[in-house]
């Protein structure tokens, strides 16, 4: 793809009525901020996603209150004070096209030629962020979104870890002790918009992609030992999920078992509040888990296998149940009716509620900005370092040393919601 090509003029998003840099009404309090998403899909999404939904969400909150924000791409997205387009249009329209990780790069790139007039750039490439922040004069920071003990990732991470890093969950950064977490900051979407139902459904419910990740297999035992209808809402884009949704899922379709495919809000979030739980039972450690708290935003109880964040998401006998295996989940099932429904909608919207994620992120930004405290403005330190990024001459004397504690007195209980204790 050409220079020409990507380097498409910043388009402005349909809503004129957001902050720019020539109309910012207080420019000693609005900050500019990049915001980075991988190009794949548009921000918002249309159908399932989870990065680009968080991105979205934050970047529409941070315009509420009175900030620039530029969104760093596909061409077609539309949050955020203006559009700067990676590629025209997101890789995935329909079906999956192209190499991720190359996706990943482009934006990085695209996102350092516009760095000049921003104030920090917020970037949720996962690892494409870090070579981006060691090459930036702008402060970067990092949210991950993914799994940080994969090969190639964890070893990345190991390697460019000084850079300032969020995570989305105590469990996706444990294996990362000494990086350079400046915080932890849950997911939060607009739930209160969620549909509520206080009656208990009369089905199951998995949504996710075709993946045995999701657990799908798992659910269906669960649902066809329990004697429970399971409707599935499976994203089955690439060959993989394909290959996953004709391997397993067509053989098990009947009356008890439905597949809906990929649905859009309209549908999905009827779907979840409908069902008398959501079946989360995959082995795969979820670095997050948005599925959870739109289903306990709806007042649907979530049965999930006690990996990854699930446990800091569900309380166990509150808000679902934790499973150790599909024996314990037949039995979470029997159970799900009598939760308490207006109970775990509450408690949801009290702790992933978009303001208190967007509260956390604006405070972080202003620490990162600022650097050490009393000091402001510009990007290098006496002796022409960037100490902002974390690459300094290594002696941990840097605006960068006390990040941790900085951030850690900034964000305040936003970071770090007790998920064992109702609102």
């Amino acid at each position: 793809m050409s220079n020409q090509q990507r380097l498409l003029p910043a388009t402005p998003a349909h809503d004129p009525g957001r902050p720019s840099l020539d109309n910012a009404r207080d420019r000693r309090r609005t900050l500019r901020i990049g915001l980075v998403a991988p190009p794949v899909v548009r921000v918002p999404p249309a159908k399932y996603a989870g990065t680009e939904r968080i991105v979205a969400a934050l970047a529409d909150g941070l315009v509420a209150r009175g900030h620039y924000v530029r969104l760093i791409a596909s061409g077609d997205s539309t949050a955020g004070s203006e559009t700067v387009p990676v590629i025209p249009h997101a890789a995935w329209s329909g079906h999956s096209t192209g190499d991720n990780g190359a996706f990943a790069m482009l934006a990085a790139m695209t996102a350092l030629e516009h760095q000049a007039d921003l104030d920090l750039i917020h970037s949720h490439l996962d690892v494409m962020s870090l070579p981006l922040a060691r090459r930036a004069r702008t402060p970067v920071l990092t949210t991950f979104h993914a799994r940080l003990d994969l090969p190639g990732i964890f070893e990345s991470v190991r390697a460019f870890g000084e850079a300032p890093l969020v995570a989305i969950s105590q469990s996706q950064r444990r294996w990362h002790p000494d990086a350079n977490w400046v915080a932890t900051i849950p997911h939060g979407l607009p739930l209160s918009e969620m549909p509520f139902s206080d009656r208990v459904g009369h089905y199951l419910t998995v949504v996710g992609r075709a993946s045995p990740d999701k657990g799908i297999a798992e659910a269906i035992e669960v649902a066809q030992a329990s004697s429970v209808p399971l409707r599935i809402a499976a994203k089955a884009l690439d060959p993989a999920e394909l290959a996953y949704a004709e391997r397993v899922i067509r053989p098990a379709l009947g009356d008890a078992v439905e597949f809906l495919g990929e649905l859009g809000p309209d549908r999905r979030d009827p779907l979840l509040a409908g069902a008398l739980a959501t079946l989360m039972l995959g082995a795969w450690p979820e670095p997050f888990g948005l599925v959870a708290i739109e289903s306990l935003a709806t007042g649907t109880p979530v049965i999930a296998r006690r990996a990854g964040a699930l446990p800091e998401i569900v309380e166990h006998g509150v808000d679902g149940f934790l499973v150790d295996d599909l024996k314990e989940a037949r039995l979470a099932v029997r159970l799900a009716s009598d939760l308490d429904r207006t109970r775990i909608r509450e408690r949801a919207l009290a702790r992933f509620d978009v303001d208190r994620m967007v509260t956390a992120y604006e405070r972080v930004y202003r620490t990162l900005i600022e650097g050490e405290p009393g000091r402001r403005g510009g990007h290098e330190d006496r002796d022409g370092q960037d100490r902002h990024n974390g690459h300094d001459a290594g002696d941990g004397s840097g605006p960068l040393a006390n990040t941790r504690e900085l951030v850690g007195q900034a964000a305040g209980s936003a970071t770090h919601p007790d998920h064992r204790q109702a609102p």
